[in-house]
């Protein structure tokens, strides 16, 4: 099987696609070789300078980068996009005519449309995977030429009218570190270690994303003080805050400062950060969907706003399910504090919250989207039972 991934522009589209492949390559024990690139079973196409060229060379997967724009846009970045699209185009119909893959697999990310459309002219299937609820632009585009569509949750077949018959619920992959969490018992109490976190106290996980929030940061740099007196921070701030959040830090008084463990960012000892908090402020990327529900860490939810997409939606799904708790962006400065301080003194409600988390995990998710591709390569008779 030649397998083809495009996948980049964040987290919730780059680390899915990283676990369906680390799956194919267990079950399937691919021999990977990062320098083969189109000798490899599995080749990667990303955008250039993205994140997602650094984690997939990281995971020992080959990787190319083709040129790509938002399928979006007005104004004078339309031309723009438009050009950068069209050049995209070209860079992936040569990728595909060298490397002849048997199915291509797209998740998120503004690259991944010229790569669906290369594969669909040269009657490659596409398989087109929707991290988040509801479709972006670019994977309303591709839907509609792909195969097989996946989704996360069945609230998203609403989207797919007149395609049901190709969309498939899968649920979200997640790292396998982050999938064992849940029945390691010892998680916890190895995790605080890690950190040198106080056992006793409650602890609180922030996260910005891959990229950082600067508002979500103020919020927090602004209450800090307060919280520190009872309780500590795992801040992951993205390195644009870096460095005015240590300055921050470093005006408190040292047994304050001690309780705020502030990182840029983590790939290793992420799900060491998961395990070892009581509650989670974050945004509601698509991660939030299979990344919570794995850990079982509650959270509270400030979706991000972006031109033409926002994250409301999956807050808004964890909230229903009485996993979460949705704080919008216009509320954050005045309602952050009284959230989070109310439910971390509320145990039973963070019990119920983790109960309802437990039954969203889909751990076979890397599972069912590995087997969607190998059938649609054509590797039906050897698919894993």
């Amino acid at each position: 099987m030649r397998l083809l991934i495009a996948a980049g522009g964040t987290g919730g589209g780059v680390y899915p696609a990283l676990s369906v492949a680390q799956t194919l390559i267990s079950d399937w024990r691919l021999a990977i070789t990062p320098n083969a690139d189109l000798h490899s079973p599995i080749l990667w196409i990303g955008g250039g300078g993205g994140m997602e060229a650094a984690l997939v060379q990281r995971a020992g997967l080959p990787f190319r980068a083709i040129h790509g724009g938002g399928v979006h846009g007005v104004g004078w970045r339309l031309p723009r996009n438009t050009v950068q699209l069209v050049r995209g185009l070209v860079d992936a119909l040569g990728l595909v005519r060298a490397y002849r893959p048997n199915a291509v697999l797209v998740t998120g990310g503004f690259i991944t449309v010229p790569v669906a459309l290369a594969a669909w002219l040269r009657r490659v299937p596409v398989l087109v995977y929707l991290p988040d609820i509801e479709p972006a632009l670019a994977v309303n585009v591709i839907s509609r030429v792909a195969r097989r569509i996946a989704v996360t949750v069945e609230q998203s077949l609403a989207y797919f009218r007149g395609r049901a018959h190709r969309v498939v619920v899968t649920g979200y992959p997640v790292r396998p570190e982050l999938a064992a969490l849940a029945a390691d018992p010892t998680a916890r109490e190895t995790a605080r270690a890690h950190f040198g976190l106080d056992p006793n106290l409650p602890a609180l996980l922030v996260s910005g994303a891959s990229t950082g929030a600067n508002r979500l940061n103020r919020a927090i740099a602004a209450f800090a003080p307060e919280f520190l007196r009872e309780s500590q921070l795992v801040h992951l701030c993205g390195r644009a805050d870096e460095a005015w959040l240590q300055d921050e830090r470093e005006r408190l008084a040292p047994d304050l400062r001690g309780r705020w463990r502030l990182h840029a960012y983590l790939h290793d000892d992420m799900a060491q950060a998961m395990a070892t908090c009581d509650l989670a402020v974050m945004r509601s990327g698509a991660s939030t969907l299979g990344e919570l529900p794995a850990t079982r860490l509650p959270a509270v939810l400030v979706p991000g706003e972006y031109e033409g997409w926002d994250q409301s939606p999956n807050a808004r799904y964890l909230e229903s399910e009485g996993a979460a708790v949705m704080l919008p962006q216009a509320r954050l400065e005045r309602g952050l504090q009284s959230t989070v301080m109310g439910l971390l003194a509320d145990a039973p409600r963070l019990q119920r919250m983790r109960d309802s988390l437990a039954r969203l995990a889909r751990p076979d998710a890397a599972t069912n989207l590995a087997r969607l591709v190998t059938e649609l390569a054509g590797a039906r008779e050897a698919v894993p039972a």
